[in-house]
């Protein structure tokens, strides 16, 4: 018989395999119940994420701690949590009324509830893509204390190095003089392998308002924990309630959420009129429509990009104010997330405004019959699976009090996010034309009403091409992205909403029929980071200003293709 010769697999197939074993072990544990991160349930977690080794986190697979990673999860964990024992993931059970004070983490709107010395409960309200996201930042977290423990511990009777002590010391105080932070920052620095400035650099970025020696605190607290883990065989515990446990997956959230918003259409008169779902940032469309008016003085002294960039410093908030006080008396209404989805809504009459001074608003507009204008409905940012759950809802009928079906009179479905680029930098625009769904043959092909020529800008790089929606963006590493990138693919970037939207856009309008199968779509993405650029990671920093013209082209652009939509419809 011939000798088949097989090639050895490559880096890229090691890590797909590798994230397709973390979804299954997760899904596993979910459905189990419980497990311990460091003990032998947990293994395949650990095993997988080290073989994987994605950038986000840096260096996880080296015996020094990884500082730029730990900043990123500790970002979005809540403040507290390496002191627990035990990890609770729950679904919305009714802790907003009692004693405990939530704590939302710095950059995931999330609440949690420290319940006792030993444990935190975590609310998962954003359906599966939140527990994913919530367990490899456990796993990461768990791996890189006991990194730190097996740097203190000395001999197998579990004395600790003088570095410990002196850190211990240090923690136990309340305050710290400069010169005592420095003496810590230096056994610090020992103990994870770094160097003093790596460590000076990153100290205070954990501090917090409460807490300017965070950082030491949640060195010592890491390693403290995983100490009683080797010494004391006191295993960390993440548990998953039965409540979240049954509720997941049946839309509770999502179908909360959209059916405020039909009812607030339906009392306002709203329904009937051409609707236009935005899914964005809930800052942009606002300034876009109602900036030019409301700051009128300050747009003729600069340029209007000027003036949004002015708006996202902190010095803004006078002018952010008074954009917002026009729009709520000129249009405008707001409906603040009740229903656990941490999804906020504004809703446009375009009806209710003139929009002087808007360049894209012409007067052919404003001569138009106000009962027909339309209706914007801008969403803020969904998380992962958590798109399909709220448009799949949104788009479904309404039943009114007399339960007729009101069919959403849905004329187009606009998406703008932020993503990471394969081929360019940050502040760049992507224009995808498919959505393909990482570890499965899905792939979403659609006619996007956005094209390069429409977004192309002086100082902006605009690409067009694929986009690969991914299980977790804290997951993907070079090896898979170079993959996506030189395969047939043609991927130019990468996110985690495009698919499930276009598999609820396609649902309604090809299964459902609850909207027009020829409704427009427009997908446009700026880059919030480019993964295969050391330095450009999402670890590395946000966007700054750097992103406020991207946003804004993208914004503009929709807004100009709606109302010229509406006007040829007039004609």
């Amino acid at each position: 018989m011939p000798i088949i010769n097989v090639a050895p697999r490559t880096r890229a197939q090691e890590s797909t395999n590798a994230i397709e074993r973390m979804y299954i072990t997760m899904r596993h544990l979910f459905n189990r119940g419980f497990y311990k991160p460091m003990g032998v349930s947990g293994e395949s977690l650990r095993e997988s994420l080290l073989t994987l080794r994605p950038e986000i986190y840096g260096s996880i697979g080296e015996n020094k701690t990884e500082l730029n990673g730990l900043l990123y999860i500790m970002d979005r964990l809540p403040v507290g949590i390496e002191e627990c024992t035990y990890i609770n993931l729950t679904s919305d059970e009714g802790y907003e009324g009692s004693h405990f004070k939530p704590i939302i983490p710095s950059k995931r709107r999330r609440n949690c509830y420290r319940i006792d010395e030993e444990q935190m409960n975590i609310e998962v309200t954003r359906g599966r893509s939140e527990i994913y996201d919530i367990l490899t930042h456990l796993t990461f977290l768990m791996i890189e204390s006991h990194k730190i423990m097996k740097n203190v511990i000395v001999g197998d009777n579990g004395n600790t190095t003088r570095d410990w002590k002196c850190l211990e010391d240090a923690v136990s105080k309340k305050k710290l003089s400069q010169e005592e932070k420095e003496v810590a920052i230096t056994h610090v620095a020992n103990i994870l392998g770094r160097t003093f400035d790596e460590v000076k650099s990153v100290y205070p970025k954990f501090a917090t308002s409460a807490n300017p020696n965070r950082f030491l605190s949640i060195i010592y607290h890491l390693g403290r924990l995983a100490r009683r883990e080797i010494m004391d065989e006191q295993k960390r515990l993440v548990t998953f309630s039965p409540v979240l446990r049954e509720r997941l997956g049946h839309h509770i959230h999502g179908d909360r959420w959209a059916l405020r918003i039909k009812k607030f259409l339906s009392e306002k008169d709203l329904l009937d009129r051409p609707l236009h779902i935005i899914s964005a940032n809930l800052h942009s469309v606002m300034n876009s429509l109602y900036g030019p008016k409301a700051l009128a003085s300050q747009m003729a002294k600069k340029s209007r990009m000027e003036v949004f960039a002015e708006l996202s410093n902190d010095s803004g908030k006078r002018n952010r104010d008074l954009i917002k006080k026009y729009a709520l008396s000129h249009g405008m209404y707001e409906l603040p997330d009740q229903s656990g989805t941490n999804i906020d809504v504004q809703i446009f009459d375009t009806g209710a405004s003139d929009f002087q001074q808007v360049d894209f608003v012409d007067d052919r507009f404003r001569e138009s019959e106000n009962s027909k204008k339309p209706v914007l409905i801008v969403m803020d940012y969904a998380f992962g699976e958590q798109a399909y759950e709220t448009m799949d809802e949104l788009l479904k009928p309404f039943t009114d009090e007399e339960h007729f079906n009101i069919s959403m009179n849905v004329k187009s479905i606009n998406i703008m996010g932020k993503a990471g680029i394969l081929e360019g930098d940050k502040g760049d625009i992507m224009i995808p034309d498919a959505h393909v769904f990482e570890g499965t043959a899905d792939n979403y092909p659609f006619k996007n009403q956005l094209t390069k020529k429409d977004l192309a800008c002086e100082d902006i790089n605009v690409v067009s091409g694929s986009m690969v929606t991914v299980l977790g963006t804290s997951l993907q590493n070079k090896d898979l992205l170079e993959f996506f990138y030189h395969s047939s693919w043609n991927v130019i970037g990468l996110e985690m909403e495009g698919a499930h939207y276009q598999k609820a856009i396609q649902a309604a309008s090809r299964v459902r029929r609850s909207i027009h199968k020829k409704v427009k779509l427009r997908y446009a993405y700026y880059a919030s980071d480019n993964p295969l650029k050391t330095g450009h990671t999402l670890a590395s920093g946000g966007l700054g200003l750097i992103g406020v013209k991207p946003v804004y082209v993208i914004t503009e652009k929709i807004l100009e293709q709606i109302v010229d939509r509406f006007l040829k419809q007039q004609e």
